[in-house]
């Protein structure tokens, strides 16, 4: 019997020649990632445990990002202990506010994660990384002083459950259905191919959304969701880092992707991972498999209080909203922030509404920044929040009051998560939030095309 990748890779970093899932073993890391809000009581596990040195100070990442620019004395503690950590151990990839960002943007955009890997993070959607073909996990704050003292994790083997995106075939003589990659889709539509395309406003959010409807909140439950089919094939980065990152809200331990030419390139022509065999075996087993048509598919909301609350965005059209937030580790790259706009532009902020642009970098700033998109933003009576997690966390920067409803591209909406306890939260994809903001409801972006 064959192996599926996240097999491959725990097999290759525990050393040996196959497992299975179920097995238990401990497995080489080469990554450990943590933010502001992990790392203190990481570094008090590490001192207890009678730890000095970190396995490896160039394997390790600390990233600013939750509660940053402090909001509060508590919060400018937990970055002190992070920083005056880094110091001690001589940890080179320690990122500061000003150079820092939203670590799952941050991470694998400074070339950090490389397909094969095996990383675990002390934040939930450490999954994100997925999308390169790495088995990536989130782990908590004990683990990850483990992971720093002996660089080696323990694992159950996680079964994998295949998901497969796809269109039916064209039929003879019928002409394919295509989405030009202009501006307003692109990084988010899918490029032209043998089998079809994704509709208009549509890309990897919305395919996310969709799945975790279908496989339910806890539907992958300590298993990795391997996704595949044409549509991803397709899909640019951005919209695969999406989709990895939501994997968690099914439940999932990873979400992972076979790397491709898209990867590569994406990497900038690094080949050094291609040594390593991450392609799932023909035979390997999968303890469930979905397929997912989506050649019909509308843009998806989903409803408070769970992603998995996923429907067509007729379905909530018209649901009055306080606030709109475009950003987060879900859709805060460049290619969100160009869908966004695309949308936004030559119109106003509704008056009762607040938009909250968060870029997610400070290279994903500096785009925006040449592209005009900032100051596009900023005229359109939006505030621009510095790169922080910020409300997605209900951290800072936009905090909901009571009986207030957002909509966010951010990755979850559960009660009180992003303000009061009687505030709701809708998450979408950026069409969706930048059309919102105008007209002062959940609006379909297919009118504004």
């Amino acid at each position: 019997m064959g192996m599926t990748i996240a097999e491959k890779i725990l097999a290759a970093h525990s050393g040996r020649d196959r497992v299975k899932p179920g097995d238990l073993l401990f497995a080489d890391l080469d990554l450990v990632m943590g933010t502001d809000v992990t790392v203190p009581l990481s570094v008090d596990v590490f001192r207890q445990m009678g730890a000095t040195r970190v396995f490896d100070p160039a394997k390790i990442v600390l990233v600013n990002d939750h509660f940053v620019p402090a909001k509060d004395v508590k919060a400018a503690e937990l970055s002190k202990i992070m920083r005056e950590f880094a110091r001690e151990q001589h940890i080179p990839n320690y990122f500061e506010v000003g150079r820092s960002g939203i670590c799952h943007i941050i991470v694998p955009d400074s070339g950090l994660v490389k397909p094969g890997d095996l990383v675990i993070g002390a934040d939930s959607h450490t999954c994100t990384y997925g999308a390169l073909g790495a088995l990536a996990t989130g782990v908590g704050s004990t683990d990850m002083a483990a992971g720093w003292a002996l660089g080696k994790g323990w694992f159950r083997v996680p079964h994998t459950i295949k998901v497969i995106f796809t269109f039916p075939p064209v039929p003879r003589g019928e002409t394919k259905r295509r989405v030009n990659l202009d501006s307003r889709h692109r990084g988010q539509a899918l490029r032209g191919n043998d089998t079809g395309t994704l509709p208009p406003m549509v890309g990897g959010k919305d395919m996310i959304l969709l799945a975790i409807s279908k496989i339910g909140v806890d539907g992958a439950r300590y298993q990795v969701i391997e996704f595949s089919g044409p549509v991803i094939d397709a899909l640019p980065m951005a919209g695969r880092f999406t989709i990895a990152n939501m994997a968690v809200e099914a439940g999932a331990k990873s979400g992972i992707i076979v790397p491709d030419d898209t990867t590569r390139a994406y990497l900038n022509g690094d080949t050094s991972w291609e040594r390593r065999d991450v392609l799932p075996d023909p035979d390997a087993k999968y303890v469930k498999e979905y397929t997912f048509d989506v050649s019909d598919l509308e843009p998806m909301v989903a409803k408070p209080y769970l992603p998995s609350n996923a429907v067509p965005i007729t379905e909530v059209a018209g649901i009055r909203i306080d606030q709109v937030v475009i950003g987060s580790c879900t859709n805060g790259r460049i290619e969100d922030f160009r869908a966004a706009w695309d949308i936004l532009k030559g119109h106003q902020v509704h008056r009762d509404v607040r938009l909250i642009v968060i870029p997610s970098s400070p290279k994903v700033l500096e785009m925006m920044i040449h592209e005009g998109l900032l100051e596009g933003f900023v005229d359109a009576g939006a505030a621009i929040s510095p790169p922080t997690c910020g409300p997605c966390i209900g951290g800072h920067m936009g905090i909901l009051a009571k009986d207030e409803v957002g909509l966010y591209t951010t990755n979850r909406n559960f009660v009180g998560r992003n303000g009061h306890p009687t505030s709701k939260v809708y998450l979408s994809g950026p069409q969706v939030a930048a059309a919102s903001a105008v007209t002062g409801q959940i609006t379909d972006p297919r009118k504004f095309s």
